[in-house]
């Protein structure tokens, strides 16, 4: 099946365009547009992601980070991925109910986007020992079972599939003269299992659910890479100021790091070098800025990583946000009118 077609055949780039227009807050219910969705000035969103980590004692923290963006009065927040720590129980209560009380603070619009402990590392007995596809279609039936997004103020999304279903965890929204595209595409090597990679002493995993792993990662990498180009199309399109694609995974940058060990190199990387592969090609055709987010490894970064020293993609900005034990979150401001478009600013939060 040609992906890319079946989702042109789906929306149509007319029908696509009214969505998107719709969500940039031209929804019926006057009190749920977001602030400044309707203009081309400045406005500023907050990014955070990988907590509260019961490990690490991180519930105390919490409603502090969500006094801090409520008191910042954001357009909205993206959270990316990881609401637990690795080595907790997978239960409908931590990464279902818990999860969306605590989305539902925050006063703006919260779009979430799965991370790694929520589904593809729940087969691990430390994590309860369930499966990760079962894991994964809980998340879709309960954090994207709307067209909507969480927080107090609601914010249109469109999502890549029907509500509650595959792949509507992959969504994309306008604000201001900027598409935002939110992936799934988590850690632990996006749900790749390379050969001797299957079998631990710590996971209840068979080779059977390895095997549909792969084929799970396979078709959802295709659909990312789908919906990844046609939110560039989207972009250029309209002739948006920039793109911003949130992640979970660190998919290994590595360069300009180390010279003698590059992780891209690395089996436990693989799974990643399609999507980079795409979103590299992606920005060197866009005129506009591009900012990926991911969080995963919980250091706080804002770098030029693709693709290499020689070669860096000046249009291209990767940000990492911050992620448990240290529980913060980014400001980014964008003006469309200014050369970077986006602008970042860490903000710690007293107390933590």
């Amino acid at each position: 099946m040609n992906l890319r077609n079946n989702s042109l055949r789906r929306f149509g780039m007319a029908a696509v365009a009214c969505v998107v227009l719709a969500a940039t807050g031209a929804s019926a219910e006057t009190e749920n547009e977001p602030h400044g969705a309707l203009h081309y000035g400045s406005f500023s969103f907050g990014l955070w992601g990988d907590m509260p980590y019961a490990k690490n004692g991180d519930d105390p923290k919490i409603p502090a980070l969500v006094a801090s963006m409520n008191a910042a009065h954001l357009a909205f927040t993206v959270f990316d991925g990881d609401t637990k720590d690795g080595s907790s129980a997978c239960t409908d209560e931590l990464i279902g109910q818990q999860a969306i009380a605590r989305f539902n603070q925050l006063r703006a619009p919260t779009v979430y986007v799965p991370g790694d402990n929520e589904w593809t590392d729940c087969h691990r007995i430390n994590n309860g020992g369930y499966n990760a596809l079962e894991r994964l279609a809980f998340l879709r039936s309960q954090l994207a079972n709307t067209e909507y997004s969480f927080g107090r103020r609601k914010m249109a999304l469109q999502r890549q599939g029907q509500p509650g279903q595959p792949y509507s965890e992959n969504t994309r929204w306008v604000y201001g003269n900027v598409v935002f595209v939110g992936l799934n595409v988590p850690g632990s090597n996006n749900n790749k299992v390379n050969d001797g990679a299957c079998l631990s002493k710590k996971s209840v995993r068979t080779l059977a659910d390895c095997a549909d792993d792969n084929a799970e990662y396979a078709d959802r990498n295709a659909h990312d890479l789908a919906w990844l180009k046609e939110s560039f199309d989207i972009a250029k399109a309209r002739g948006a100021a920039g793109v911003m694609v949130v992640i979970q995974a660190d998919p290994g940058f590595d360069l300009p790091e180390t010279e003698d060990v590059n992780e891209r190199n690395l089996p436990d990387y693989n799974g990643y070098t399609d999507f980079l592969d795409a979103l590299a090609s992606e920005t060197q055709a866009f005129p506009g800025q591009v900012v990926l987010v991911h969080g995963d490894t919980h250091f706080f970064k804002i770098d030029k990583p693709l693709l290499s020293q020689k070669d860096m993609l000046k249009n291209f900005t990767r940000v990492e946000t911050f992620g448990s034990p240290n529980v913060h979150w980014v400001k980014v401001t964008v003006e469309p009118q200014s050369a970077n478009v986006f602008h970042f600013e860490p903000v710690i939060v007293s107390g933590n």
